[in-house]
Formats: C-alpha cells, structure tokens, sequence
C-alpha cells in the first residue's frame, strides 16, 4: 500500500530529500537514514541489475521485481522510474497498478519518446502532448489510492526550449499529475521560472555532474520546489569507492585501509544475520 506520508508531508508545505537507491544494499542503508522518501533510480537500477544504459532496454518485469524487492525491505516511502510507463495507455494502466501493488508511494512517468534516454544525456525526443496528458489521466484513474502519486515528467527542456517544457508541465498538472518533474532546467532563473508558472508541487532532480545546477534544499523550497531527488549520489559514490579499493588491492596486494569501509560486524546486522543467529539459537538441538 502507498504510504500517506508522503502526500500530507507535502500538503504540509514541507520538503523531501530523497536518496537514489538503486539496489538492496543502498536501499537497506538509507532507510536506516530517516529521510521521508527513497527514490529508486532507473538509470541505476539498470546499471547494477543488467550493467546496461538507462535507454529504455529494461523491462517492465525486469524493472517490477527489482522495485518490489526494495519497497518489501523497506519502511520509507519509495519514488520509483516507470519510465514511459513501458508503452502505449494499457501499458501505464498496468504499470501504475503493478508499482501500486508492490508498495510504491509515488510514480514517475515521462513524456520521452520510446526508447527512452537518460535525462541528463542528449538526443532525448518527446511525444506529441496530447499523447502525454492520456498516459496522465489513464495513471490518475488506474490507481486505487489517492495516497499513490503520479509525478509527471517533461523532457522537452533540452530539445524544445523552457517554455515548452512549462506548457507542458501546466498540462500535464490540469490532465491530473500530482506532482509535475521538468527535467534538466539549466540555470536557476529557469528553476524560478518553472517554479512561478506551475501550481503544483514540484520535483528537482539534482543529478552530480548533471546539466543542472546543484541546489541546497532550502533554496529549492524557495523556489518552490517540494521534492528534490538525488538519483546517482549512491552509485557515483559506490562507484568510485570500489574502484579505489579494488586498485588499493591489485597494488598492494592486500587492503590497506586508504579506502574507508563498513565494518564486517555492521554489515552482517545490516543484512539480518542477528536475526539468523536469534533463529539458530531458539531451534538448536
């Protein structure tokens, strides 16, 4: 079931942050975090599951277990990529019902051409937005919960100008989106702009290295953003970490601590070994 948390955090007029997780272990450490949401990356997941761009190759059966997986190990609320919504109006119907069913709180549905692209990379086209306002409307009437968001995302920035990018925005808020997502507004001016334009809650991606600038949340909120979400922080760190301690081991032939790591007694409580021990304990001969 979604989460209600997330709805009333934002009637509030309160902000969310919330980490890209893109795998269990991620997932499982930043629930542990207190933040109000976890938004479970598309580009990431397809990363680490099949090691592939995020340019539309994963499937909805591909991407559903892997998203139901992390909202079953986990208490706070998920924002997860449904990418185009995997097709045409029946496609969305059962993306929105299956990601409803395995305990997502918000979706988030794009107005890009099939096969989509990263939102941050080039050559991205989108649909005709009429063509997008009926995926909005069939997600809004799909869901059995009020409590389950429809976070609608424009990519018409980089291609088509800021000004598309808001009429559609405004659009897609009138056809029933509770949450409208421009992707990749280039300067704070146009972040203000959107922000001005658009009467609905909105979501900032704030991709490192990404073609928008980085934020503080209270300058976002100010801007009128809602929701600001950090897709890659997880798995650029991740990344980066294990590349260091995998160089430290072909070098020195041994770890030697110039990389910091989780302990091996956290890391099992982490996973749920005490839980294993607990169990051996109370069933032992």
């Amino acid at each position: 079931m979604a989460s209600p948390a997330l709805r009333q955090e934002i009637e509030n007029g309160g902000f969310i942050t919330a980490p890209g997780v893109f795998e269990l272990i991620s997932a499982l450490i930043a629930d542990r975090m207190g933040f109000k949401a976890l938004y479970v990356t598309g580009y990431g997941t397809v990363a680490s599951a099949l090691g592939l761009p995020d340019a539309g190759l994963a499937t909805y059966s591909q991407m559903i277990e892997r998203i139901g997986r992390i909202a079953e190990m986990t208490k706070t609320p998920i924002i997860a990529d449904a990418d185009t919504g995997y097709g045409g109006l029946l496609n969305v119907r059962h993306t929105v019902r299956g990601y409803e069913q395995a305990g997502v709180t918000a979706i988030q549905i794009e107005d890009q051409e099939f096969p989509k692209k990263c939102g941050h990379t080039p050559d991205r086209r989108v649909i005709p937005i009429a063509d997008m306002v009926r995926k909005i409307k069939v997600a809004s009437d799909s869901r059995s919960s009020s409590d389950f968001l429809v976070i609608a995302r424009t990519d018409a920035r980089t291609g088509k100008g800021l000004d598309e990018a808001i009429r559609r925005g405004v659009a897609y808020a009138e056809a029933g989106a509770d949450i409208i997502f421009v992707e990749s507004p280039e300067s704070e001016n146009e972040m203000a702009e959107i922000g001005r334009q658009i009467g609905k809650p909105l979501l900032a991606n704030m991709v490192n290295g990404g073609r928008t600038p980085m934020l503080p949340g209270d300058r976002l909120q100010a801007l009128g953003f809602s929701i600001a979400i950090y897709p890659a922080v997880g798995f650029l760190a991740a990344g980066e970490a294990l590349r260091q301690v995998y160089t430290d081991l072909q070098k020195n032939g041994a770890t030697t601590g110039v990389v910091p790591m989780y302990s091996f007694s956290e890391f099992n409580k982490l996973i749920g070994f005490e839980d294993v021990w607990e169990f051996e304990r109370r069933y032992a001969e």
